[in-house]
């Protein structure tokens, strides 16, 4: 791996080495292009499934065996435009050092975060999501589990717990009452992707194999305990039921990571089938913001295969005059993303979220950093705060060490329910530098030649 100090400039940084940083990296660096690929995670594809990761193995070798240049566990915390050239300057930590490059091109392929999950007692120690349950995989669990929540991950979470001899105590699945009713209209959609239906079928066969009751429709759910998680307590058909446990696991969908486009001032919408924030890009992943592309999740959920096809298409036109992709190939990559994206109409109407999560009890936590719960935000919302950055003026929500990764989308839809107004009207809070915590060597670590 060629150390940081080595490079100071490329044609293309792409931050993120899930499947669409991968599928650009591909296609760009075989136009031509000298490409640098900056994640934090240690190999290429790490936050995948191992479901999804056995798909992916064949791009993992075909991006190793590009001219691409790769720096994992690199933390990118902050993106400037440069001010009197085209281009970026990147700066990211990396092993205790930070160090930055420029770029005449920038890719966020940041991928998807998981939906904030707030709900009584969401704070208590033993309450996690999903992505936390990896953890729980290499140590073992000491107790009763309980899985909470709905959507496709969430059930390749089960059948992993499952694998690694630990048995869920019960399933209890949110999505509401008549939600695939009213999913049946994309329905068509689903079935132009029939090797992901047969994946989801079939995980739901091996959970149900496995003797995992699953509890569906249910109301809501609190976690119960003072030092810790002592029981889940639910309500399904009108009566509360409660069952001791010592990890509730939650999820309730992904939604796009959007921190690092917002940061540089690239326009998002609302969007209403996924009740998250999108990016504003067209086809190419170009976005308001010349010179900045977003690829994959972090534009929008698709998954995996839709990813690594978004991807190849932006990087395939990033090169203007150099070699470019094959028209016919390009073409059957379009076709591709459009069926996959049928797909996910189909799977957002089925797993739409509960009204609960998008405007909580006031006694639920929202921002964990700050301890800020939804009644204070509410408080603050009445006396006058109208749009998010006035609430984190008064309340401190959003300041914390996430950044309000965990908070902010919670935020949006608690000021428009009290507002009475559109979520997009709502608006987002302000992302500013560092988007990572970073500390005062790291920040000192900068060589003279890198500073502006």
């Amino acid at each position: 791996m060629i150390q940081p100090a080595t490079l100071r400039e490329c044609d293309v940084a792409i931050i993120g080495a899930g499947p669409a940083g991968l599928g650009c990296a591909i296609e760009a660096s075989r136009a031509g292009l000298s490409v640098l690929v900056l994640d934090e995670q240690l190999l290429p594809g790490s936050q995948a499934t191992d479901w999804d990761a056995r798909d992916g193995a064949p791009l993992v070798a075909e991006f190793r065996a590009s001219t691409s240049l790769y720096w994992p566990g690199s933390a990118v915390w902050q993106i400037e435009q440069r001010p009197s050239r085209e281009g970026f300057v990147v700066y990211f930590s990396q092993s205790g050092l930070t160090r930055c490059v420029t770029a005449r091109h920038l890719v966020i392929a940041t991928g998807a975060l998981e939906r904030p999950v707030p709900i009584p007692g969401c704070t208590l120690p033993g309450v996690m999501n999903i992505g936390a349950a990896q953890t729980l995989l290499k140590i073992g669990a000491a107790g009763p589990v309980v899985i909470a929540g709905q959507g496709p991950l969430l059930m390749l979470y089960a059948l992993q717990l499952l694998k690694s001899g630990i048995k869920p105590l019960v399933f209890l699945q949110t999505a509401p009452a008549g939600i695939f009713g009213r999913a049946l209209a994309h329905v068509a959609g689903a079935l132009a992707s029939p090797r992901q239906i047969l994946k989801a079928l079939r995980l739901m066969a091996d959970i149900h194999a496995a003797g995992v009751p699953f509890i569906r429709n249910v109301e809501s759910i609190e976690a119960v305990g003072t030092e810790k998680l002592s029981s889940v307590r639910y309500s399904h058909r009108g009566k509360t039921q409660e069952l001791a446990a010592d990890l509730l696991l939650l999820h309730e969908g992904m939604v796009p990571h959007t921190h690092l486009a917002m940061s540089l001032g690239v326009m998002h919408h609302w969007d209403a089938n996924q009740l998250c924030w999108h990016p504003d890009r067209d086809e190419m992943g170009r976005t308001s913001v010349d010179g900045v592309r977003i690829a994959g999740d972090a534009a929008g959920i698709g998954g995996w295969p839709m990813a690594e096809i978004d991807g190849r298409l932006i990087g395939s036109t990033l090169a203007k005059a150099r070699v470019t992709a094959d028209p016919r190939r390009r073409n059957t990559w379009q076709k591709q993303r459009r069926r996959h994206a049928r797909l996910r109409s189909f799977l957002d109407a089925w797993y739409r979220p509960r009204a609960a999560l998008l405007a909580p009890a006031d006694e639920v936590i929202v921002c964990r950093c700050e301890n800020k719960s939804a009644g204070a935000l509410r408080l603050a919302i009445h006396q006058g705060c109208v749009g998010p950055n006035q609430v984190k003026a008064f309340t401190r929500c959003g300041m914390g060490t996430c950044q309000g990764r965990d908070c902010a989308l919670t935020l949006t839809t608690l000021l428009a329910a009290e507002r009475k107004i559109a979520p997009g009207e709502a608006g987002y809070l302000r992302i500013r530098p560092p988007l990572k915590p970073l500390t005062l060597g790291e920040l000192a670590s900068l060589e003279a030649a890198d500073r502006l």
